[in-house]
């Protein structure tokens, strides 16, 4: 797909997208406004880049390919995704942005972890620096390989150069203009996708003739395709499927890309406003996006096996939509690729330059200096990630299920604890944070039987079991942790 009127819309896009990377450029004074807008965001904006940088380029890749393939089954992704997503707004947002700002004024996960346990010898910062840097290489690498397809299809590129296109791009702005750059960016982007992933079913069905027609055709597609209970061939879900994939779920916990929007509100008083228009983009999004799946495996003559089912929504942009129309829709999924690539980018950034740079190796340079360092690692980390997703053949869904199972079994038990039991200490959160990480890791390598069990729950019930355990054979908490945790509640 090469139209001008698509080409015209993407450059259009990209150019907006770095002019406000430029407008915040000359903002960023301090770490903290490039790490956490000086916790300056609104309502609407915490709300849609939350959103936004969660969903990422899978929305409208991996979660319609999925459906595509195993029918109604993904049903069981969307809902587990929207409930973790409610839960995560309701009881750890408005927690999180209190106890930030008291222990310490933390900007980012590791420093905050650091400040709630008194980590006097940065070890525990250290473990959680380094395990947001490993997972989150592969959860970019995800992104990319993401950006690179789109742009595969939009250009007729080579997958090497549209992936480096699409590197290029996302490092530019988040370089330039930090997190409020970003979550702005992550706005816009998530109207787009709101847009993109509501029109496209519609047209859909009206080119099926209706609503009726189009259920009709889906029910013949295969006896099974419609039904929870079963996947795209008809067989039967076994209850390690159906809880693998609701247990997308437990991951929001412990994603620091999203729990840096609730760190960075201006005001708790938002937070509430806020949960309801992310719960409101959320619902209709996730349920969109596996109807264009289902209504993609009726459409289509031609049958997409494997990776290949990621690119049904582009694929129906091509057949169905008007070049201009269809030209916003495919923008919709750069946005959708970039609004997540540019905060995981900020967040390792933020890992490297606040919990390693300036507490190990300079613990007194300039707040000039340390901005500026922390855009050479964005442009480090994007390198390496960019290196991992050399493959064209990864799936976008497994490499960013890989990743949220990394984050949400190494921080998820970590984050919850920590706001709600007074009696954790230090030696628990390092043990959860070491058991649910290395879960996750050892676990993925392992197949067959009750090893197809998703890895997120194994390690997040491991560092929930080894958090409680070490807490309790140690000693208490020194009395300022728990005078901190106090104030933190009132």
């Amino acid at each position: 797909m090469e139209n001008p009127s698509v080409v015209i819309t993407f450059v259009v896009y990209l150019l907006f997208m770095l002019a406000i990377g430029s407008h915040f450029y000359k903002k960023n004074e301090s770490l903290s406004d490039y790490l956490l807008g000086d916790r300056q965001l609104n309502k609407w904006v915490a709300a849609m880049s939350a959103q936004a940088s969660d969903m990422s380029g899978w929305l409208l890749l991996g979660l319609p390919g999925y459906a595509y393939l195993q029918g109604l089954e993904a049903f069981w992704i969307a809902a587990g995704l929207a409930v973790g997503t409610y839960l995560n707004w309701k009881f750890v947002a408005r927690r999180l942005r209190r106890y930030t700002e008291v222990a310490g004024n933390a900007i980012t996960l590791p420093d905050y972890f650091a400040n709630r346990f008194l980590d006097t010898n940065r070890l525990l910062r250290t473990l959680s620096a380094v395990f947001i840097l490993v997972f989150f290489l592969i959860y970019t690498a995800s992104g990319f390989v993401a950006g690179a397809k789109l742009f595969e299809s939009v250009f007729g590129l080579p997958y090497r150069s549209a992936l480096l296109i699409g590197v290029v791009v996302i490092i530019s702005y988040t370089a330039l203009g930090g997190f409020m750059a970003v979550s702005w960016t992550d706005f816009f982007q998530g109207l787009i996708m709101f847009f993109a992933i509501t029109t496209l079913p519609l047209i859909a069905i009206h080119a099926m003739g209706g609503f009726a027609e189009s259920t009709a055709a889906m029910r013949q597609v295969d006896a099974g395709f419609l039904d929870l209970f079963t996947n795209g061939k008809g067989e039967p879900i076994t209850a390690i499927a159906i809880a693998s994939l609701a247990a997308w779920g437990l991951g929001y916990f412990g994603q620091p890309h999203i729990l840096a929007r609730f760190m960075a509100i201006r005001s708790p008083d938002e937070l509430k406003p806020a949960r309801r228009i992310a719960m409101t983009w959320v619902l209709i999004s996730l349920a969109c996006a596996v109807l264009i799946g289902l209504l993609g495996r009726v459409y289509l003559p031609e049958t997409l096996v494997g990776a290949d089912a990621e690119k049904v929504f582009m694929i129906l942009v091509g057949k169905l939509a008007h070049p201009v129309l269809g030209g916003i829709l495919l923008a919709a999924v750069l946005a959708a690729i970039m609004s997540t690539a540019d905060s995981q980018l900020l967040v390792t950034s933020s890992a490297l330059t606040e919990d390693l740079y300036r507490v190990i190796i300079r613990p007194h340079a300039s707040e000039k200096e340390l901005v500026w360092v922390s855009r050479g690692t964005v442009i480090g980390v994007a390198a390496i990630a960019c290196a991992i997703a050399l493959k064209p053949d990864r799936s976008v869904l497994d490499l960013v299920a890989y990743a949220w199972a990394g984050f949400g079994a190494t921080f998820g038990p970590l984050v919850l604890l920590s706001l709600y039991w007074k009696r954790m200490t230090r030696n628990g959160a390092i043990a959860g944070i070491v058991g649910g990480g290395a879960t996750v890791l050892i676990w993925k390598q392992l197949t067959g039987g009750l090893f197809d069990l998703y890895e997120i729950i194994p390690g997040f019930a491991a560092s929930v079991l080894l958090i409680v355990l070490f807490s309790l054979i140690g000693s208490p908490p020194a009395t300022p942790v728990t005078e901190q945790f106090e104030r933190a509640q009132n």
